[in-house]
């Protein structure tokens, strides 16, 4: 299959139009809006003095504009999106027309809690419903992302053993090397000292050096499981039990929940704090950094932590409740980013208990198809060996390419894109070298794995015969080889047309 991806010489929005040129003719008002306190006037302080500094353009020009945009960008709607642990899964359109139905969009988060009863029935429906998948007593939907999910798991921990009053003897944090970077940055915010568990031999957790690095100091573990090498860790109840012994807490990242929806249950492995990536496993767009959602359940003995406020079904309406005098407050305005959590409702709803079954079982088969069919080409190698069964996802490393051809996974990632196809994560975990780190999900077809093979088996085959078109890739695409580091730097970067203009 050919791909060339569309090329437009775009300028930014407000470099087009024309003055005085306009998309949309709004109605005089016939007559002034008049109150019981006269007519209706913004206060004369917050009139504006001068036009907005707005583009001017007929409905055509911003049309053309946005669509020619869409078509230099990719989505996961057209094709495999393989990001490692990011789980980018298609997303129904039904759920998408569900959550910006106007009875939902037009709400406000002030209105009196009795006008809004059907949006406080699905959230706390959400919940109840979280806390079964998960094995979790209560489940706050507040948290934004996963990451701050992770801060408030962290100052959950730390609100317990302050409780308990061995908050002075509880400072350290122990996680895995192989774990994602949020959760030492998470450890570290809520005033922990991270100590680093190695990986043994076998890419899982290495437990005698955790029984080494465990002691009375130990505030929790934040555990990742299956990890993000793709395996589960056989020995879990082991682990947890550990931590439990001295009285620690276990934290479970929910980065990799979809391979083991309706098999197991982190509560039923021990984990005593949970947070969920609801727009990886429940299925939301996020491609971009956002938008996301990060609920976090807990068992019963941490509930009272939770932040408020709570929705608390009374016996006759859904009430939101401040009355926790326990709980560690607000961990953001209002109740968290409703229309992602409206999103993953729906999805559960379609789906269903037999659906997530499904999803769980197609997403490991997917990861594992894969895997065997890209260790049987040159230059991927399988860091502990292929003949393991992954969960939801796979790592391969190019090291010996980067040695022999000086073609890094960042070079082959780029090629990928030459295919049409979105590339994988790259460079992580950090414990492996060149690591290309690969989730097909349940939502794509063995035809669409098939075809990342062969693109797979061409970069490898280029390799031998024209390597540095690879290290100069991509070739296709509307954008060419750029520099990340220069392209990362704050002096680079320019997020509005405002701070354009500043630096011009």
């Amino acid at each position: 299959m050919g791909f060339r991806q569309s090329s437009w010489v775009e300028p930014c929005i407000f470099e087009l139009g024309y003055r005085g040129r306009k998309g949309h003719t709004l109605p005089t008002a016939e007559k002034s809006i008049t109150t019981e306190f006269g007519e209706l006037k913004a206060p004369r302080k917050i009139q504006r003095k001068s036009p907005l500094a707005l583009p001017e353009l007929s409905e055509v020009e911003v049309v053309r504009h946005f669509t020619r945009l869409s078509q230099m960008n990719y989505s996961v709607d057209l094709g495999l999106y393989p990001l490692g642990s990011c789980t980018m899964k298609y997303n129904p359109k039904i759920n998408d027309k569900l959550a910006n139905a106007p009875s939902l969009t037009r709400l406000h988060p002030y209105q009196n809690g009795e006008t809004v009863q059907g949006i406080l029935e699905i959230l706390h429906t959400l919940g109840k419903w979280l806390a079964e998948i998960t094995g979790m007593f209560e489940v706050s939907l507040q948290p934004a992302a996963g990451a701050q999910g992770e801060f408030l798991g962290a100052l959950i921990m730390r609100a317990h053993h302050k409780f308990n009053g061995k908050h002075n003897d509880k400072k350290e944090l122990l996680i895995p090397d192989s774990a994602h970077g949020t959760n030492p940055a998470s450890g570290t915010m809520a005033g922990f000292k991270v100590l680093i568990v190695p990986s043994g031999s076998n890419g899982s957790i290495n437990i005698e050096a955790l029984k080494t690095v465990t002691s009375k100091r130990t505030a929790g573990l934040m555990l990742t499981n299956p990890n993000t090498l793709g395996f589960f860790e056989e020995n879990i109840r082991e682990i947890t039990e550990l931590i439990h012994e001295v009285d620690g807490l276990v934290y479970y990242d929910g980065a990799n929940l979809n391979p083991i929806l309706g098999k197991t249950r982190p509560g039923d492995m021990g984990f005593d704090v949970v947070h969920i990536n609801i727009h990886k496993t429940f299925s939301t767009p996020h491609g971009g950094g956002g938008p996301g959602a990060g609920p976090i359940g807990v068992s019963e003995r941490l509930e009272k932590f939770l932040p408020v406020p709570r929705i608390v079904y009374d016996g006759k309406q859904y009430v939101l409740s401040d009355q926790k005098p326990h709980s560690i407050g607000k961990i953001r305005s209002f109740y968290g980013n409703v229309a992602v959590l409206v999103r993953a409702y729906c999805y559960l709803l379609s789906l269903g208990a037999e659906g997530l079954i499904a999803a769980a079982e197609v997403s490991t088969l997917n990861a594992n198809y894969l895997l065997k069919k890209l260790s049987e080409l040159k230059w991927f190698d399988v860091p502990f060996g292929s003949e393991r069964l992954r969960k939801h996802e796979c790592v391969l490393s190019v090291k010996s390419l980067f040695r022999e051809k000086g073609i890094r996974a960042l070079d082959v990632s780029k090629r990928l894109l030459d295919e049409g196809i979105h590339a994988p994560t790259v460079y992580f975990p950090t414990i492996i070298e060149e690591a290309l780190m690969i989730e097909p999900t349940e939502s794509f077809e063995k035809e669409e794995l098939d075809r990342f093979v062969d693109a797979m088996r061409r970069i490898a085959e280029e390799a031998e015969s024209n390597p540095d078109k690879i290290r100069r890739a991509p070739h296709n695409t509307s954008i060419g080889r750029i520099d990340e580091a220069k392209a990362s730097h704050p002096l680079t970067l320019v997020p509005s047309w405002r701070v354009f203009k500043s630096r011009s």
